[in-house]
């Protein structure tokens, strides 16, 4: 299947200033992608535009991957309603080095270069750059943006200069990169079109030449109607001390029927008859789940590698399926232990009652007699002293591991 055709049914076809999109079946383009290290991970919503990277890799595209050393001390204002706090030069240097390993995660085994902009804006002189550069862009446009019109306007909050001049930091990395490697195409989200279109501006004006901007739509959840990648922790991380992997696998296996064949075309690398499959099963079968389980493999061996998928995997059909804790190895109940309240061997009822999940052992009684509480899957009705790891159970979804 050409680039475009995949592209179009993936859900990655959005706005593009190419008024041929043949072009990237018929040529091979060098082309950027840029994430800034304002924060120590991307998101979900980052990784949603990675993979369309990821399809144009394939396609035999050249990729640049940008982190923003420079944008990242300033920060993108795009879809902010307040001013950002700046990060130090030391955190921003922290973010970049982790930025780079997810980079490195999500492209393994493909072929890309990294770039960081601090390198060459660290030694551009400030006049130099407005009478260079700056007197290129227009304050009609700038003030025409969306991002500075909400910022600006009646209840806005304001904004900083630094932050207006964001976009002028962004054009300019795209003519750096135009006149040292040749980039003649900047892929983004949707919500990066504005700033992506000052590089094609700049370069226009001052090379005389066309380059192009690709953007994918961002993704929205189905039934929320708002921007996916939000848990009701706040944002999805693809780094485990942010969201672990359990969280991580749980985010996908919990999506909803109307969206998951979606998350599948654009999350993961399944062919289009897998995914069509699995559309028939969910349709068919929907109680199996069929589509979301392999959503959230698929998605957590990308970003936390296969062990650790599998392992998650295993963890989560202890907790809701039907195999026993037994079945667990060390490092797995290590990993369900950071996830559900942990108690040492003993009395059940006493361990119960210090992990908070009942108040007193007059409650335990009562919801063993009303068989609310079971060990490994086997309701009990009295105390009982525990002495081998066991998973107990309170309701549906309460949980404590005894090890």
């Amino acid at each position: 299947m050409k680039l475009t055709d995949e592209l179009t049914w993936r859900g990655f076809a959005n706005q593009t200033t190419l008024k041929d999109t043949s072009v990237l079946d018929d040529q091979k383009l060098t082309f950027y992608w840029g994430v800034d290290p304002s924060s120590d991970s991307m998101t979900v919503g980052n990784l949603a535009a990675a993979m369309m990277v990821r399809q144009f890799i394939q396609a035999g595209h050249k990729a640049i991957l940008l982190v923003g050393g420079a944008t990242g001390l300033i920060g993108d204002p795009d879809g902010k309603k307040q001013e950002r706090d700046l990060k130090s030069r030391d955190e921003i240097e922290a973010n970049k080095q982790a930025i780079v390993k997810q980079y490195q995660t999500i492209f393994e085994g493909l072929e890309f270069e990294v770039v960081d902009n601090y390198d060459w804006f660290k030694d551009i002189k400030y006049i130099d750059f407005l009478r260079d550069y700056g007197k290129h862009f227009s304050l009609t446009q700038l003030l025409d943006r969306d991002f500075v019109k909400s910022r600006t306007g009646e209840g806005g909050s304001g904004i900083s200069y630094a932050e207006f001049s964001y976009s002028l930091i962004q054009g300019y990395d795209f003519l750096h990169l135009y006149r040292e490697k040749g980039v003649a195409l900047q892929v983004s989200g949707a919500d990066q079109w504005g700033n992506s279109i000052s590089g094609v501006d700049l370069i226009r004006k001052l090379e005389n030449a066309i380059v192009n901007v690709y953007t994918s739509p961002l993704v929205i959840n189905k039934v929320t109607g708002e921007k996916f990648g939000k848990s009701e922790d706040g944002a999805v991380w693809l780094d485990d001390k942010k969201t672990s992997a359990y969280q991580f696998y749980q985010f996908w296996l919990n999506v909803d029927d109307n969206g998951v064949i979606e998350y599948l075309k654009i999350y993961t690398a399944l062919s289009h008859d897998q995914i069509e499959r699995l559309g028939r099963e969910s349709i068919n079968s929907p109680s199996e789940r069929a589509a979301q389980k392999t959503l959230a493999f698929e998605v957590t061996k990308l970003v936390h590698g296969r062990q650790r998928a599998e392992s998650v995997q295993k963890v989560t059909e202890v907790l809701f399926g039907d195999n026993d804790v037994s079945q667990l190895d060390q490092d797995e109940l290590q990993l369900l232990s950071n996830e559900i309240p942990t108690s040492p061997f003993g009395d059940l009822g006493d361990a119960l009652c210090n992990a908070k999940i009942v108040s007193s052992k007059g409650e335990f009684r009562r919801l063993a007699d009303g068989g609310a509480i079971s060990v490994n899957g086997q309701k009990i009705t009295s105390d009982q002293n525990i002495s081998e790891v066991s998973l107990v159970k309170k309701g549906k979804n309460t949980f404590l591991l005894v090890r």
